[in-house]
């Protein structure tokens, strides 16, 4: 076998001054943009150069349907048709592993920014109220055993490709603390989306429109106060109730405190139309309320609603694996969005 010599002592040395000198030269890299995941995990679709997945292959309909499911409280005992036991929150996402759903955030949603696997399907889940039992940090700074995000890295750990992410919608003094400063900077470096859910949980049908623009943008302020430069993009409406001016939930202001967002999200009882379908409305989001398949309203529940999606794969969004390509089927009996058409594929 022949052999490479290694170099001698002094090209060694040349090389070595080369790459101090290269280094000292080299522009320093740009800081990244404030909403960037410093530590997140991610899951690409095609990136590499080998010709792209057929969309009739994996079956893709990205103008499908996109469960956003909607989590409150974790608890031993539940009192309420929000509430769900630890157990009940890991066996839901044990169920979406098994049935090729790909968590994403609210804002990727809203954004057409999905960049998950071809055959996969794109779930949000999301966090009213800033409960403490959804997300906490022990002594040494890491989630608290029990809680909704330790269970979701802990699921994720096991499957690799089941992205650890999801929307974070936070009143004051979210998760139990003074004012977040501690836990939504943990939040934000691990790729999780912090969003507004009000100041103090108000119904912004029962106050004028100065009073609903104030609490949502004080609840945007104390959101910025943990997390300077953090651009907050999604609103979460508190009992699902827009304000008398529905615009007013997506943009406004209030003492210098303007916000602009891109999606806003119902209570709701049914999944998602794609951001690419025609039928998408940012400023009415609807979500799927986590819940078995019996008790109040469990029609309308995550459980029944999984079987209905797992029963007609044909309604779901399932991805083609190509991020700047809109694959769907021509008998899907949705139509993509006009400023869509032309990356839209129906084959």
């Amino acid at each position: 076998m022949n052999r490479t010599a290694p170099p001698s002592r002094p090209v060694l040395a040349v090389a070595a001054l080369l790459a101090v000198v290269t280094a000292a030269c080299a522009e320093p890299a740009e800081p990244a943009p404030a909403n960037t995941p410093v530590a997140a995990a991610s899951t690409p679709g095609t990136t590499s150069s080998a010709p792209p997945p057929d969309p009739a292959a994996v079956g893709a309909n990205e103008l499908g349907q996109v469960p956003v499911l909607m989590y409150h409280r974790l608890v031993a005992q539940p009192s309420s048709v929000y509430d769900r036991t630890p157990e009940a929150f890991r066996a839901e996402l044990e169920r979406l592993v098994a049935e090729d759903y790909v968590p994403v955030t609210t804002l990727e949603y809203a954004t057409g920014e999905i960049d998950i696997p071809a055959g996969k399907h794109p779930v949000v889940l999301t966090f009213d109220d800033g409960d403490p039992t959804q997300f906490a940090l022990d002594a040494s700074g890491q989630p608290a055993p029990g809680t909704a995000i330790a269970i979701l890295l802990d699921v994720a750990a096991k499957h690799p490709g089941f992205r650890p992410v999801a929307s974070m919608y936070v009143n004051a003094a979210p998760f139990g603390t003074a004012d977040g400063s501690g836990v939504l900077p943990w939040l934000r470096d691990h790729g999780f989306e912090i969003g507004n859910h009000t100041q103090y949980h108000t119904n912004l049908a029962s106050v004028s429109a100065a009073e609903a623009q104030r609490a949502i943008g004080e609840g945007q302020r104390e959101i910025q106060q943990a997390v300077p430069q953090y651009q907050v993009k999604s609103l979460a409406l508190p009992f699902g109730v827009s304000p008398r001016e529905p615009v007013l939930a997506m943009r406004g202001g209030v003492d210098g405190a303007s916000y602009d967002y891109v999606c806003v999200l119902l209570v709701g009882s049914n999944p998602a139309p794609s951001p690419f379908a025609a039928d998408f409305d940012p400023m009415n989001t609807p979500r799927i309320r986590s819940q078995d398949a019996t008790g109040e309203d469990a029609a309308f529940g995550s459980a029944v609603w999984l079987d209905k999606l797992a029963a007609n794969p044909a309604q779901r969004y399932t991805s083609d694996g190509v991020p700047d390509r809109i694959s769907y089927p021509s008998t899907a009996g949705v139509v993509p969005a006009p400023q869509f058409a032309g990356r839209a594929v129906a084959y």
